[in-house]
């Protein structure tokens, strides 16, 4: 158990941070100290960072889902008719992930980046949001929607391009009336999903599925590896825009925790790590970072 007063010692002087259980929301003014503070920043990003751009998130202020869980990895590889509905649904989706744009937090945090302040940006995201405003140093932790892999011969091809395959098999479902929802995913009613038909790999003939870690499935070892390689060398772990609920981002929390880094995030609700933190601010992403 962390005391209620700690001594953080990196390269330069001891800082006194509270790390109080009982601790308030704290404002963006404190995190822009937390950050003058700790030079050298282990970001992990989530759903949060992107809600401006566009993209739905998946949780309500408690750490709830907002709607049904996510597509099961399982599932999705055993079931032809899953298959029919995911990329159903993702035919009407993806224009709107594809048009999204970077915000303010995703720009914000590449300017800190350029400054030399982050060692590394992790993120839960796939919508590539981060790369297109400028970071360079950034583990896509989930994979990429952008991306398209074959779960049989592994040959990976652009979304762009079975997006235009998907319209050619599938005629009636151009233009059809859908609602926004995380992942470049849609809430579609009305439509026959059994009859919509899904290409099969051009080389092989295997199953094709979106190049991103579904439910269910494990990140890859290596990402992993990368990733904690580099937060023993921060002086600070800054969570955007997760709530943590899902094990391959809280597991940054509690390595950071066990290493006596500090931890800030940036929050709308509540989050898994709540008990680990130094400090949160209950702002939108892009209103507490644009500031920096």
């Amino acid at each position: 158990m962390r005391q209620p007063e700690r001594i953080v010692r990196r390269a330069g002087p001891a800082i006194a941070l509270m790390a109080s259980p009982h601790r308030k929301p704290m404002s963006a003014s404190s995190l822009h100290a937390f950050l003058g503070a700790h030079r050298r920043l282990f970001v992990l990003t989530g759903a949060g960072c992107s809600t401006d751009s566009g993209i739905p998130d998946y949780r309500d202020a408690q750490g709830n889902w907002k709607r049904s869980a996510p597509v099961n990895f399982t599932t999705f590889i055993g079931s032809e008719a899953m298959r029919k509905r995911y990329w159903a649904r993702s035919l009407a989706g993806w224009p709107r992930v594809q048009a999204a744009r970077p915000n303010a937090a995703h720009a914000a945090l590449a300017r800190l980046e350029h400054q030399g302040r982050i060692e590394l940006l992790v993120t839960q995201n796939v919508d590539g949001l981060h790369q297109a405003a400028g970071s360079a140093q950034v583990i896509d932790l989930h994979g990429r929607i952008d991306q398209v892999r074959c779960m049989r011969c592994a040959r990976r091809m652009g979304r762009e391009t079975l997006q235009a395959e998907l319209l050619r098999c599938n005629p009636l479902w151009i233009g059809a009336a859908a609602r926004a929802a995380p992942d470049g995913d849609a809430d579609i009613e009305g439509l026959p999903f059994d009859q919509f038909v899904v290409p099969a790999c051009g080389h092989c003939g295997g199953v094709l599925k979106p190049d991103v870690v579904f439910f269910g499935e494990s990140v890859p070892h290596e990402r992993v590896e990368a990733a904690m390689s580099r937060l023993e060398r921060t002086d600070a772990l800054l969570v955007v825009g997760s709530s943590l609920m899902v094990y391959s981002g809280y597991r940054f929390a509690q390595a950071a925790a066990g290493l006596d880094i500090p931890i800030a995030a940036i929050n709308l609700g509540r989050t898994r790590a709540d008990g680990l933190l130094t400090l949160k601010v209950c702002e939108p992403c892009s209103a507490a970072l644009a500031a920096l």
